[in-house]
């Protein structure tokens, strides 16, 4: 049976996020991820983690200037020196709370970049994703990729399952997967059914997660049979997490509907 994992950034906003994994609890999840710890101490995260029995699964490494629009280092000739100081960050806080695994963002390019740009784009990102692997291993964490929609994240360098994969391939390390978020490969390729059927058993997925397409609502309001799909995940045997990364229409416990209706 799929396990979930709460999103952190995106669900329980009605509490302060340190009150969120408190919450979370509540309602049953016994895993949490979300998009950055680094705005608090790894102790305390550590012992919100452990007061409520949780389990950490996911985070990003540092993103560059977020704030300022930035979704991202790796994929970005001549901030390599930046990159490999945030992934070594993560990994220390990876560390700190248990977390076996840390998603590396690639970043933005124009959109007018030429071909010539963008295979020095692809270049700057292996090499930076074969350096984050390696590092990752010796903790025995894996790095994780993902491909983002281009309506949510304009300019992502990474947008199809089939690149990330062929990204995985091309590194060879053994502990660098691909993070598949449903909502971002059904407004992307769709096909969603075929695509787990393809890419789970090949063993590169390190990271599922879900949301309700087309408004990122809770995963069983609008185009998607979240039923359907977790069967498809079950027969396959992935023993991963889901993470709920959605906004809930109208607080965080009253749209949980969907998963009591799953669990039951």
């Amino acid at each position: 049976m799929p396990r979930f994992a709460a999103n952190l950034s995106m669900m329980y906003t009605e509490h302060d996020f340190l009150d969120r994994f408190a919450a979370a609890s509540a309602d049953g999840f016994q895993a949490v991820e979300y998009l950055f710890p680094y705005d608090h101490d790894a102790t305390e995260l550590r012992r919100r983690l452990e007061e409520h029995g949780l389990t950490q699964v996911l985070f990003n490494a540092p993103p560059g200037s977020w704030e300022s629009g930035e979704r991202g280092t790796a994929a970005l000739p001549g901030r390599e020196a930046e990159t490999h100081s945030g992934i070594d960050r993560a990994l220390e806080y990876a560390a700190a709370l248990g977390c076996p695994r840390v998603h590396v963002m690639a970043g933005l390019v124009r959109p007018e970049a030429t071909a010539e740009e963008r295979a020095k784009h692809r270049d700057t990102y292996l090499a930076n994703l074969a350096w984050a692997a390696e590092r990752a291993a010796a903790a025995g964490i894996d790095i994780l990729i993902e491909p983002i929609n281009g309506r949510d994240m304009p300019g992502y360098f990474l947008r199809r399952q089939a690149e990330a994969h062929a990204v995985v391939q091309e590194v060879g390390a053994a502990n660098l997967k691909v993070q598949l978020d449903l909502y971002h490969c059904q407004i992307v390729e769709g096909d969603l059914t075929a695509t787990l059927r393809r890419d789970l058993p090949t063993g590169r997925v390190g990271h599922l997660q879900i949301a309700g397409v087309p408004d990122r609502h809770e995963p069983d309001h609008g185009e998607l049979n979240v039923r359907h799909l977790f069967g498809v995940v079950d027969d396959l045997g992935f023993d991963g997490w889901i993470g709920c990364e959605y906004r809930p229409r109208a607080g965080t416990s009253e749209g949980l509907g969907w998963l009591d209706d799953y669990r039951r």
